[in-house]
C-alpha cells in the first residue's frame, strides 16, 4: 500500500483536510445529544424556556458547522482520491512504456487494461472511504462511548460489548471474503479480452457468422464472475443482519434498563434520550466500518495487481553513460543465441554470427518460424540477446542510449498499426515536426501518394482506430512511409509489403535503392522476387543461418533457397512449400 500512497503527491492537503473536517463533524454530532439531553432535563422538565432557546441556538450552530465540514471533507475527500486515480494510472501507464516486448509479454494487453481501470477505480473508492469513513466511524464511535460513560457506565458497557462482538465476527467475515475477490478480479481479464477480441475481429466473425460462439464465450466469462462475487457477497451479506440484530438488541437493553433506573431515580429522561441517541452513533460507526473493510477487502487485490505492473522491472535500459550517435548504419552479430525465456533449453536463434555493411539491402528469407523477426527485434533492442552480441554503428547496441537508437532505427513490423487521426497525423508519428512536403515526398517513396490523392480529403483523409478504413496494401505503404519520415540509418521491413502486388512491390524497392542509398536496408520477405535484386540475401532455417550471399551465389550453393525459387517461379508455392514436401 505504501507504493500507492505514493502516488497522492500533490493532493497531500486534500488527503490530510478530509480527516480533519470528518473529525469535527463528528465532534459536532457528539455534541448534539449532549446538548439535547440539558434542553430535556433543564429546559423542559424545569419550565426554562430561556435555556431552551440559548442550548437550541447552541444545536443549530454545531448542526451547521457539522453540515459545514461534512459538505468540506466531502470536497476534499472526492479531490485527493480522484487525484490519486489520476496519478497511479499515469504512473502505471508510463512505467508499460518502459516495458520491453518480453515484459509486455508476461500481461496480456486485456488485463493491462482491466488493471488501469477497474482495479484503480476500486483503489480510488477504497482511498476516499479511508480519508472520510475510516476517520469518521472509529472518531464517532470514541466520541460516543466517551459520552455514553460520562453519561452512565453501566449503560455504556453494553455498547462496549456489542462493538467488541461485532468486531470479531467483522474481522472472519472480511478474512473470508478477501479470498474470493482475489479470485474474481483475474477473471475480469479473461471477459475484457473477449470483448477486446470480439471486437477487434468483428469482420472475421460475421463473415463467419461465429456471433453465436462469441457470445457463448463472453456469457462464460461473465457466469465466472458473477459466480465468484456471488460467493464473495454471501460472506459479505452475512454482517447487515448481524449489525441490525445487534442494533435493536442493545435499544431493547437500554430501554428496559434505562426505564427501571430512571423510575429509581438513577437516569434522568435526557440522559437517558442521550445514551439511545449515542447507541445509534456508535453502531451505525460499526456499519460504516464494515462497509471500509469490504472495500478494503475488494481493494487489496487490485492493489496486488496494480504492484505487479509497478514492480516489474524492465530488461532494458540506456546505461549509465549511454552513446547518443549512431555512427552508421553497419551492423554486427556476434554468436547471438537468443530465447524469449530464459529457462528455455532451445534457443530462439543460435550461433548467428553475421556482418552487414552501411547502405547494404539484405534480404531475409525463410520459412514461417525459422526467427527472421526475432532477429532483427534485436537490432533496436525490442529484445535483448541472451548471448553473444549485437552492434550497430560499430558498437555494442546496449551502449546507446534507447532513444538514439532506435530513432536510427526504423521499423516497420508485421502487424501494421495506424491511429485514428489525418494521414498526416499518422506519418508524422515518423517525425513531428515533419513538413507537409516532407510527409508527401516519403509517401512517394513508399508508392502511397497516388492512393492518397484519390481520396476526397487527400492527406487529411481520417484514419479510423486500426486503419480500417483502408486495404491491407494501403496500410502497409502508409507504414513504410511513416517509417521513411525518422530518416533513419537503418531501416528493417518485416514482410511490409505482402499485401501489396508485385509491380508496386518492385517500385517501391527501386525508389529504396535510388533515394536513400545510404540507408542500410534489410527486407523480409516470402517471395523471393522481393529480395532477388538485394546486395545480399540472408536465407535462415530453425533459427540458423542455412545460406548468406547474393541470389547467384545461393542459386549455387544453397539448396534450400533453391528449391523454393524454382518452386515459386514455376507459377505457385512460397518458403513455406518446401516444408511441407
Amino acid at each position: 500500500m505504501r507504493r500507492i500512497l505514493k502516488e497522492v503527491r500533490e493532493y497531500k492537503r486534500a488527503s490530510i483536510a478530509t480527516p480533519l473536517f470528518m473529525i469535527l463533524e463528528v465532534l459536532m454530532e457528539t455534541l448534539i445529544p449532549f446538548l439535547m439531553a440539558s434542553i430535556i432535563d433543564d429546559g423542559v422538565n424545569a419550565g426554562n424556556i430561556e435555556h431552551i432557546y440559548r442550548i437550541g441556538g447552541l444545536m443549530i450552530v454545531a448542526a451547521a458547522i457539522g453540515l459545514f465540514a461534512g459538505m468540506a471533507g466531502g470536497r476534499f475527500g472526492a479531490k485527493a482520491s480522484a487525484g490519486l486515480a489520476k496519478n497511479l494510472r499515469e504512473s502505471m501507464f508510463n512505467h508499460i512504456q518502459t516495458f520491453s516486448f518480453a515484459n509486455i509479454d508476461h500481461f496480456s494487453t486485456a488485463g493491462l487494461v482491466t488493471r488501469l481501470t477497474t482495479d484503480v477505480t476500486n483503489i480510488q473508492n477504497a482511498y476516499q472511504m479511508m480519508l472520510r469513513m475510516m476517520m469518521r466511524a472509529p472518531a464517532s464511535m470514541i466520541c460516543a462511548l466517551f459520552m455514553a460513560f460520562t453519561i452512565n457506565s453501566r449503560l455504556a458497557s453494553i455498547y462496549l460489548a456489542a462493538v467488541l462482538f461485532l468486531g470479531v465476527l467483522l474481522f472472519f467475515i472480511i478474512r473470508h471474503a478477501t479470498r474470493y475477490f482475489r479470485m474474481a478480479f483475474p477473471k475480469y481479464d479473461e471477459l475484457n479480452a473477449s470483448i477486446q477480441e470480439n471486437v477487434s475481429a468483428i469482420r472475421v466473425v460475421k463473415a463467419y457468422v461465429r456471433e453465436d460462439h462469441e457470445t457463448d464465450k463472453f456469457r462464460r466469462a461473465s457466469d465466472n464472475i458473477y459466480r465468484i462475487f456471488v460467493k464473495a457477497e454471501h460472506n459479505v451479506i452475512v454482517n447487515a443482519p448481524l449489525m441490525q440484530f445487534t442494533v435493536y438488541t442493545c435499544i431493547i437493553l437500554i430501554s428496559w434498563i434505562g426505564a427501571k433506573m430512571i423510575v429509581g431515580s438513577s437516569l434522568t429522561t435526557g440522559e437517558l434520550m442521550s445514551l439511545l441517541a449515542y447507541c445509534m452513533n456508535i453502531l451505525s460507526s460499526l456499519m460504516m466500518l464494515s462497509m471500509v473493510f469490504v472495500m478494503l477487502s475488494m481493494s487489496t487485490a487490485s492493489v496486488e495487481r496494480i504492484n505487479e505492473v509497478l514492480d516489474e522491472a524492465s530488461d532494458l535500459g540506456s546505461p549509465e553513460h549511454p552513446v547518443t550517435e549512431v555512427a552508421d548504419g553497419s551492423i554486427s552479430f556476434r554468436h547471438v543465441d537468443f530465447s524469449y525465456k530464459k529457462d528455455s533449453r532451445e534457443p530462439v536463434l543460435r550461433d548467428i554470427c553475421l556482418d552487414i555493411r552501411s547502405g547494404e539491402t539484405i534480404g531475409i528469407i525463410g520459412a514461417t518460424g525459422s526467427a527472421k523477426s526475432s532477429l532483427v527485434s534485436l537490432i533496436s533492442r525490442l529484445y535483448d540477446v541472451t548471448d553473444g552480441e549485437v552492434q550497430v554503428g560499430g558498437r555494442n547496441v546496449k551502449e546507446y542510449d534507447l532513444e538514439a537508437l532506435r530513432n536510427q532505427v526504423s521499423v516497420v513490423l508485421q502487424n501494421n498499426v495506424l491511429f485514428s487521426g489525418s494521414i498526416y497525423d499518422n506519418l508524422r508519428w515518423g517525425d513531428l515536426h515533419a513538413t507537409d512536403e516532407e510527409c508527401q515526398t516519403a509517401c512517394r517513396l513508399a508508392c502511397a501518394d497516388d492512393f492518397i490523392r484519390s481520396f476526397p480529403d487527400g492527406y487529411d483523409t481520417h484514419i479510423e482506430q486500426g486503419g480500417n478504413n483502408v486495404s491491407g496494401g494501403q496500410k502497409q505503404r502508409l507504414c513504410i512511409a511513416r517509417a521513411l519520415l525518422k530518416k533513419p540509418k537503418i531501416l528493417i521491413l518485416d514482410d511490409s509489403t505482402s499485401a501489396v502486388d508485385t509491380a508496386t512491390d518492385a517500385r517501391i524497392r527501386r525508389a529504396f535503392r535510388e533515394e536513400i542509398p545510404n540507408t542500410t536496408k534489410l527486407i523480409i520477405a516470402q517471395r523471393i522476387s522481393s529480395v532477388q535484386d538485394a546486395d545480399r540475401i540472408l536465407v535462415l532455417d530453425e533459427g540458423r543461418i542455412t545460406g548468406f550471399g547474393t541470389h547467384e551465389e545461393l542459386m549455387a550453393t544453397n539448396e534450400i533457397y533453391r528449391e523454393v525459387y524454382e518452386s515459386q517461379t514455376r507459377g505457385g508455392g512460397d518458403f513455406d512449400e518446401r516444408k511441407g514436401d
